[in-house]
């Protein structure tokens, strides 16, 4: 095998620039600095370089560019390229969210998941968006995680915070308080519990995994005390998983579950809402976790923090969420091909 043969076989990261006005031009410069990367991937940034080169300006940094590219089959795999994909009549506003903003960040956004859906690249790296400003007749979803849902026609997906000590799911994601209830349910959770276990075997390669869920209510209900969701749908459901082979353990009550420092037992956890879990999981793993969509056919992952209007262009943003997810997105892949290969050859084994 030539040189030329080997560097074509390097996994295409499709990288979305998201909120043009936030610190995703920031986190992506910052990681594509280190040309070590492009020995791992060939990143494509679909973007602009008209951002990208205000953005470099902004933060100070000297000697960076892209190579500009129309298709990812054009992509230089010794460097980091950019595919320009954002009308040019569009203006960075840095710290502030506009419309255009949002128009641009969904242009970023649908023009990669195209070339998701054909094979152009094999994974898609998301920078953060608006979701305020992203939303449109295009774009009517409370996030990343439904609008790809939609795309690759999923039955259930699960938003599965990643980081280095704990790996985290939630029964409800962007749902608004008042509405969290509806969506605890027997099916829900168990449906959950089904992705969550599958993704640990083949995204993470864990063979058994051991899966801890959280209660609903204060200290988990206090067997009907406060609250029998617990008792009359969490349980349920798992008692069910179990009896379809998932170790699934619980309920737990998740300010002593978190205090304790149980989560470090499990493989992941499974939360019931998006404030129960993420608060915990930011405080413990913010500078490097990763948010991964699982239950998709296709491979997606995303830095755990926002836009950041208030440092953009400030030079001080760390890059470190967004390398990790870069990683996180590279390695998955691997240890999907890993399982296909030992479906296909049993013998490989574990």
């Amino acid at each position: 095998m030539n040189n030329k043969e080997i560097l074509s076989e390097k996994p295409k990261v499709g990288i979305t620039h998201g909120d043009m006005n936030g610190i995703g031009y920031e986190v992506i410069i910052k990681t594509l600095f280190d040309n070590r990367i492009t020995e791992l991937c060939t990143p494509i940034v679909y973007g602009s370089p008209k951002f990208l080169a205000y953005h470099r300006k902004a933060i100070n940094i000297d000697n960076f560019s892209l190579n500009q590219i129309k298709t990812p089959e054009q992509a230089n795999h010794k460097r980091s390229n950019i595919i320009n994909c954002i009308s040019d009549n569009i203006r960075i506003e840095l710290g502030k969210s506009t419309t255009l903003a949002g128009v641009s960040a969904f242009q970023s956004l649908d023009y990669a998941v195209k070339d998701l859906k054909r094979n152009k690249i094999d994974v898609l790296l998301t920078a953060p968006i608006n979701k305020n400003n992203i939303n449109s007749k295009k774009f009517n979803f409370p996030g990343h995680t439904e609008f790809l849902k939609s795309k690759f026609e999923a039955k259930d997906v699960l938003m599965l915070m990643v980081g280095k000590s704990m790996r985290l799911g939630v029964v409800a994601g962007h749902v608004a308080i008042k509405d969290v209830y509806s969506y605890i349910t027997f099916d829900s959770i168990l449906s959950k519990l089904h992705i969550l276990n599958q993704s640990l075997i083949k995204d993470f390669r864990i063979r058994k995994p051991i899966i801890a869920v959280l209660g609903l209510n204060p200290h988990a209900g206090d067997e009907g005390l406060l609250g029998k969701e617990e008792q009359d749908i969490i349980i349920p459901a798992i008692n069910k998983a179990r009896e379809d082979g998932i170790m699934a353990i619980g309920p737990y009550a998740s300010d002593g579950f978190f205090g304790s420092g149980s989560y470090e037992k499990f493989d992941a956890v499974l939360a019931m809402y998006h404030d129960q879990g993420l608060p915990p999981f930011k405080v413990i793993e913010f500078e490097s976790g990763v948010n991964y969509t699982a239950g998709l056919s296709v491979i997606r992952t995303s830095p755990v923090h926002g836009t950041a209007y208030d440092i953009a262009g400030k030079g001080i943003a760390s890059p470190d969420s967004f390398r990790e997810a870069l990683f996180l997105a590279l390695e998955i892949k691997k240890n999907r091909e890993f399982y296909e290969e030992i479906n296909i050859n049993p013998l490989i084994g574990y």
